[in-house]
């Protein structure tokens, strides 16, 4: 039996202004499963590109070349996918220099996943970008899909990356040099030269403070560098790269964590740096052009709470840290005006 109080009146049903209750529509998101076929077959990929890239540098170095010689004995090119089918054994050849890769750039990925997975963000496992390249791969990234709801845990995400990239790559550093060989032939030509950051020169250093062999204190391109201690490069270039102050990149998602009002003129100021260092690498037009195109809106974060003076002296090392590593010309005779050489003509070639 009905209560009569809870029956609508007559006259409130006749009113023209009442409607009938709306059913509440409730809509389930279901989280989007990670592929974890297609992780690993990423992963699967870039180790075999890595592998023949790094049989290229393990055979000219056994065979006492530069990394990227243009001697008849060296290998054919920086991806000599013919001479693997050849013979699919000097596979094994690029062992030391894949794993040492991989092993840098997963330890990058897997910090900020790792972090992702403290504060609750929800995070892709790492994706791995195999590519014919000078390192054989173009790296690899994790896929962030919901909000971080602080800055301390933007902090935190940002930063961990590249310290855990930065530290295996640091010890293949002071290995790869440790059993890289002096040159023997300092009139031979090479394809491909590189330049080196301020850390290599230190760890030189450090190393001939501690051994008694003259090698270590031989200038790097008068070494043949093993394959580590290129690993050990392309670690660090990664690590410069992503500290860039700006965009979204990892040093843009640290900068945006301290200075989260002063994120869109950093960037800017970063990438209008990096516009002139193009004229001596071009590659840094291209990072120019991720940071404008990343850099006008960053993701909400709330502003309070801030971060504390130990996450602020940690942001400081990390600087230091991009000091260090970075390179102002990572591929010599990279410059506008070889690459560009009717538009950018070289001082003193003119009439």
């Amino acid at each position: 039996m009905s209560d009569p109080a809870f029956e609508p009146s007559p006259s409130s049903t006749e009113s023209p202004s009442w409607r009938p209750p709306q059913p509440i529509e409730v809509v389930v998101v279901h989280p989007v499963r990670d592929r974890y076929w297609l992780h690993a077959l990423l992963l699967l990929a870039t180790v075999l590109t890595t592998l023949i890239t790094g049989a290229a540098l393990q055979f000219n170095f056994q065979h006492s070349l530069y990394a990227y010689s243009t001697a008849d004995i060296a290998t054919p090119s920086f991806f000599p996918i013919g001479w693997i089918l050849h013979h699919p054994g000097r596979l094994l050849l690029g062992l030391p220099f894949s794993l040492t890769l991989l092993l840098i750039l997963l330890c990058h990925e897997m910090g900020h996943y790792l972090y992702c997975r403290r504060y609750r963000v929800w995070a892709s496992l790492p994706y791995f970008i195999p590519f014919p390249s000078l390192a054989g791969t173009l790296g690899a990234f994790i896929r962030i899909r919901s909000s971080i709801r602080s800055r301390a845990a933007l902090f935190d995400i940002g930063i961990a990356g590249p310290i855990a990239g930065f530290l295996p790559a640091l010890a293949a550093l002071f290995l790869g040099l440790w059993l890289s060989a002096p040159a023997s032939d300092l009139t031979a030509t090479r394809e491909i030269e590189f330049g080196y950051p301020f850390i290599f020169r230190a760890a030189q250093r450090i190393l001939a403070a501690f051994t008694n062999t003259g090698v270590h204190r031989l200038p790097l391109d008068r070494l043949y560098l093993h394959p580590i201690a290129f690993a050990a490069w392309v670690g660090m270039v990664v690590t410069s790269l992503n500290l860039l102050p700006g965009g979204q990149l990892d040093g843009g998602h640290i900068l945006y964590a301290v200075f989260p009002r002063a994120h869109r003129w950093i960037t800017l100021i970063t990438a209008g740096v990096l516009i002139p260092m193009g004229l001596q690498s071009v590659g840094w037009w291209i990072w120019a052009a991720v940071l404008l195109a990343t850099g006008r809106e960053h993701p909400e974060v709330p502003a309070w709470p801030g971060l504390n003076a130990k996450r602020k002296a940690l942001a400081l090392a990390m600087t230091l840290v991009l000091l260090v590593t970075i390179t102002p010309v990572p591929i010599l005779y990279f410059s506008a005006a070889d690459v560009f050489p009717g538009i950018f003509a070289r001082h003193g070639t003119r009439n």
